[in-house]
């Protein structure tokens, strides 16, 4: 059988990847590749316009899997402390995920002080947040729908309590693509001990075109396993394939018209071959001074691993990048039991490198344009959570959809701002309540995106990631 003369990627490199046979090629095939001009525009990651003047340019969330206790971080609650040990489980047991370990009203472990001009109460846990409360807008008030995690994620994520759905980032990259074409415009920084809630699920693009999902960066190593060529070749003969690999893809590509997936492989095999050099560079945190290293908390536990991504955070962002996300690994933040110790362990995993961040963000000049954003999925309840054992000494507390807080800082935030209230128990958000759509209304507000005039028509359809019930922009934080 004679040996097919079709021209297809793993064909060509087999036979020309590096001599004369593929500068010929190149040459015949100048006049045949064209890109596809009838390409959406959305459908790349080159700058566009917002909406209306925008107030950031990008966006560090900080997303705290595991459902935070607002009433021992934030949200002080004196009659927690009067009414400690009295029944309360009555009152709430359609509220309980787990109501045969529901105890009485629990007074937090904690103690708190007003910090800052604004005199916000921070708990002790929380020593180097306390020092910017000036520059953070706290939003006591959140709600949720849900008090399970995985529909709690969703929901945080993308505006609905299931998988399949474009998730934040992919939003805002989906609207106004990159500032820097080099390096991913939606990057996550997972943690190296093990993956949140519902997996890699938290940064899909769902029905949005595949280029608009997160790309995962490791802090240590290489950033993406097999970026780089396994040979050292001229930098002329590795040009000339590229060129010549993007021109056999333009014909492949006007082969088969309207297919995203297809367009988004062949632009993410162009990105990765941009990122060889910028990827390493961004993640190389050997180059910023000891001080700075020092400050994030990085070479000592427990901080190094949350202060190393929050660094690469910011060189990030430093260098255009849109939108970028960091996780702690399963739900570090979920305290069921032992509050008192596995609470102030999580909070010294993470306080030194998030203020860090702030400051350093600050000092450069990069917390103008830059939108941090702190939070988890649901707050918990004011009574206790016993382990079966029934030791109080190790009791945590359960979910709490009803309640939670959340902070923003940076770029069109109005620092030292306290919105919202919950009730002297800390149960419910009861003063200028605030959806998980109103959170990411407000957010695309400060990025200069109408949260109403982001969506993509599908069948008829506009889907959008605050979806149809309508919400609201959090003005009472804006600067």
């Amino acid at each position: 059988m004679a040996e097919s003369t079709q021209v297809n990627r793993r064909s060509f490199f087999q036979r020309a990847s590096t001599g004369l046979h593929g500068a010929a090629l190149a040459y015949l095939l100048a006049g045949e590749a064209r890109a596809d001009a009838s390409a959406s525009p959305h459908l790349d990651l080159k700058p566009r316009s917002p909406h209306f003047e925008p107030k950031a340019r990008s966006v560090i969330h900080l997303f705290m899997n595991g459902g935070p206790s607002q009433m021992d971080l934030f949200d002080p609650k004196p009659m927690l402390d009067r009414h400690h040990g009295e029944s309360y489980v009555d009152k709430i047991s359609g509220e309980l995920e787990f109501v045969k370990d529901a105890g009485a009203l629990m007074r937090s472990p904690y103690k708190f002080k007003q910090f800052g001009k604004c005199g916000a109460p921070v708990s002790e846990v929380m020593p180097h947040l306390a020092g910017v409360v000036d520059d953070l807008a706290f939003i006591r008030s959140m709600y949720t729908t849900n008090l399970t995690h995985e529909p709690a994620v969703y929901l945080i994520q993308s505006g609905k309590m299931g998988p399949g759905r474009p998730t934040l980032g992919a939003w805002v990259v989906y609207g106004l693509g990159s500032e820097n074409q080099n390096l991913p415009a939606y990057v996550v920084l997972d943690d190296p001990k093990g993956m949140p809630v519902n997996g890699v699920e938290n940064w899909e693009a769902g029905f949005l075109p595949p280029n608009f999902q997160g790309t995962r960066f490791r802090s240590t190593g290489s950033p993406i396993l097999n970026l780089k060529d396994d040979a050292n070749r001229p930098n002329e003969i590795v040009g000339m394939e590229r060129d010549l690999l993007s021109r056999l893809d333009q014909i492949h590509k006007q082969a088969r018209p309207r297919q995203p997936s297809l367009d988004a492989r062949i632009a993410s095999y162009g990105l990765a071959a941009r990122m060889q050099l910028e990827a390493t560079d961004a993640l190389d945190i050997s180059k910023e001074s000891q001080e700075t290293r020092d400050l994030y908390g990085i070479g000592r536990e427990p901080t190094d691993s949350y202060g190393r991504r929050c660094l690469i955070a910011r060189r990030l962002v430093e260098r255009g990048v849109r939108f970028v996300q960091l996780y702690i690994n399963a739900q570090i933040w979920d305290t069921h039991t032992s509050l008192s110790s596995d609470l102030k362990t999580a909070c010294d995993r993470t306080d030194q490198p998030v203020a860090a961040l702030l400051k350093d963000l600050k000092r450069r000049g990069l917390l103008d344009s830059t939108l941090v954003v702190w939070g988890g999925e649901f707050g918990r309840l004011p009574i206790a959570q016993l382990p079966p054992d029934k030791n109080e000494k190790r009791a945590g507390r359960d979910h709490n959809k009803n309640a939670f807080c959340t902070w923003m800082a940076g770029a069109g935030i109005k620092g030292g701002t306290t919105h919202g209230a919950t009730d002297e128990l800390g149960l419910n958000a009861v003063e200028n309540r605030v959806s998980v759509a109103d959170w990411h209304a407000t957010i695309l507000h400060l990025l200069g995106l109408h949260h109403e005039q982001l969506f993509i028509d599908l069948n008829g359809l506009k889907e959008k990631l605050t979806g149809v019930n309508g919400a609201r922009i959090v003005k009472e934080i804006l600067s």
